[in-house]
């Protein structure tokens, strides 16, 4: 098939684009062209900015796709150009949303028919998964909760091991039992490539992530088992966050909530199964990330921290 996915380049799309080359597919990325492509054969790249509907049109309108992936596209107006042109003409439009959309819930993990919140951060990728559904567009919607894995360009799993390797205590908001979840990209990328040709996902959003969960703790210490070193070897400082005014500045990379769900749908209906459990996930990450590109040696800024321990 003749597939086109918005971006690319960075992180999801890099993954995506060599599963979907390895099986057989014709790749064509749209971007900025302001990254290098992935260094595989036959990827075809149209530079153009999204952003700009009728740059969009002039440089779409006449191209040809059996399944778009629109992997970076946050609010409803990054999509309706895209969706518009390519209406009645795509086998399939694969829309990355995300687990944020789900309203707090006293019953978890959060399933695929739980409200979504409209106040949240991501109402924009809601508002974008309603428009595809209105339209009949034949869409397939991915919501991820914590994606984590070499290319991440969020400080996630970095921000543990940058206190691991620097033998510096870890702070953790609460009581360090908050309840998380993290998938990591390559299982992503296998996830979405299984919607291709699967009419059961035409009109269907599908959680997608590990499958299962961990402590807030529990992820420091797996952090700490990735990067080789032993639970004994590091200290977890717990404080509660509403004690402090941090203004913009992030004293931790993840939501201090309960924030799961279940990707029971997507192994049934998409015949996937995460290959990484947490462990190998986050030593992937740690080897062919974290040291490879230097950032243990890097200067960093711990002055958030430095103010949660002093107090």
């Amino acid at each position: 098939m003749r597939i086109l996915i918005m971006g690319g380049t960075r992180f999801i799309g890099v993954y995506l684009t060599q599963i979907l080359v390895e099986q057989g597919h014709e790749v064509v990325l749209f971007n900025r062209g302001n990254r290098p492509l992935p260094s595989l054969q036959g990827v075809g790249q149209i530079i153009g900015d999204r952003t700009d509907p009728t740059q969009l049109k002039e440089k779409l309108s006449q191209e040809n796709f059996d399944v778009i992936f629109d992997n970076n596209g946050r609010e409803l107006t990054d999509t309706q150009p895209l969706a518009e042109i390519f209406s009645g003409r795509v086998q399939n439009f694969v829309y990355m949303s995300s687990a944020g959309v789900y309203l707090k819930s006293d019953q978890l993990p959060h399933v695929e028919g739980d409200q979504v919140d409209p106040k949240s951060r991501h109402r924009g990728k809601h508002e974008t998964e309603a428009y595809l559904q209105k339209q009949g567009l034949p869409f397939t919607s991915i919501r991820p909760t914590y994606i984590y894995g070499p290319l991440n360009y969020n400080d996630l799993e970095s921000w543990f091991f940058d206190r691991i390797v620097r033998d510096r205590p870890i702070p953790i908001p609460g009581n360090g039992l908050h309840i998380t979840q993290l998938g990591h990209v390559q299982d992503l990328a296998m996830a979405m490539s299984q919607v291709i040709g699967n009419q059961q996902a035409i009109g269907q959003v599908y959680n997608v992530s590990g499958d299962r969960f961990v402590t807030f703790d529990g992820l420091a210490r797996a952090c700490v088992q990735a990067a080789g070193k032993s639970p004994d070897d590091i200290k977890i400082v717990h404080y509660d966050p509403k004690k402090f005014d941090f203004g913009k500045r992030k004293a931790f990379p993840m939501r201090v909530q309960h924030f799961f769900a279940s990707v029971h749908k997507a192994q049934t209906e998409l015949n996937w199964q995460p290959q990484y459990d947490l462990i190998s996930g986050l030593k992937d990450s740690f080897e062919n990330d974290y040291l490879a590109t230097g950032r243990d040696k890097a200067e960093l800024d711990f002055s958030v921290d430095e103010e949660i321990l002093q107090a």
